[in-house]
């Protein structure tokens, strides 16, 4: 049913037509982050602290366009499918890659600087890859990073691809874009680099489609979903090492 859904809003998109504002969409996304969010009230999400955030812009978008100019509504459009029942993405289905910016940047901060005064270090499988990873206390993303390392540390046929992880915090743009990557908030991890998958690694031609490839076990896949960390392994344009704290998706 949610596939029939994504199929029918990414046809609306695709032919330059915006599906009609969906409440209940924006409810989950408030109700996703009770610290920060209070209300929607008509096309706005309400924060506690008074600020007002445009739900939908209006505006008709395909796919390239709401990824490089979004709006809320655009970052809720595409439902996220945990567990192991998914199939593999279609074109353009990557739910959770399509990021408004200010939204995050006001939740986690609005700069480096800002995003450091929250930042944490927890042990990342301590007994086994003796790492010592930042993330952000913000949301309870720490505690609950820490919880899926304890979870992971018990399974060891899976430590190989979990230990020397690809990294937590980085103040950076996406390579290629001018979007902002979600680890620049401390709410996202790679994982093992040598037994992951990224689409630019496989594609040198833009236009052409692309082949998906995955090794990531499901197994480490339903832990991080757990805690509400997407995995960009759900993605059309797949980065399999990527987990992403975003709890609206869920």
């Amino acid at each position: 049913m949610m596939q029939r859904y994504w199929l029918y809003g990414m046809l609306l998109i695709s032919f330059g037509i915006k599906a009609q504002t969906n409440l209940p969409l924006a409810q989950k996304l408030v109700k996703a982050y009770p610290a920060y969010l209070k209300e929607v009230d008509g096309n706005y999400i309400v924060w506690k602290d008074g600020t007002r955030m445009l739900w939908d812009d209006g505006k008709t978008k395909t796919f390239n366009h709401a990824l490089n100019n979004p709006d809320l509504e655009d970052q809720m459009a595409q439902p996220y499918t945990p567990g192991e029942k998914y199939t593999i993405p279609t074109v353009d289905q990557d739910p959770g890659r399509i990021r408004y910016e200010p939204f995050f940047l006001k939740m986690y901060g609005g700069s480096k600087e800002e995003v450091e005064q929250n930042l944490v270090e927890i042990d990342w499988l301590p007994k086994t890859s003796h790492t010592k990873l930042k993330v952000t206390k913000v949301n309870g993303v720490a505690e609950k990073l820490q919880a899926i390392s304890k979870e992971l540390e018990a399974l060891p046929h899976l430590h190989k691809y979990l230990v020397d992880p690809g990294g937590t915090f980085s103040w950076r743009k996406i390579a290629a874009t001018t979007r902002m990557s979600n680890h620049s908030y401390a709410i996202a991890i790679d994982i093992n680099v040598k037994h992951s998958n990224y689409w630019q690694w496989e594609v040198k031609d833009s236009t052409a489609r692309i082949q998906y490839k995955n090794r990531i076990p499901m197994e480490i896949v339903k832990i991080f979903e757990k805690y509400d960390f997407i995995w960009g392994g759900k993605w059309y344009h797949y980065d399999t090492m990527h987990f992403e704290y975003r709890p609206e998706l869920f």
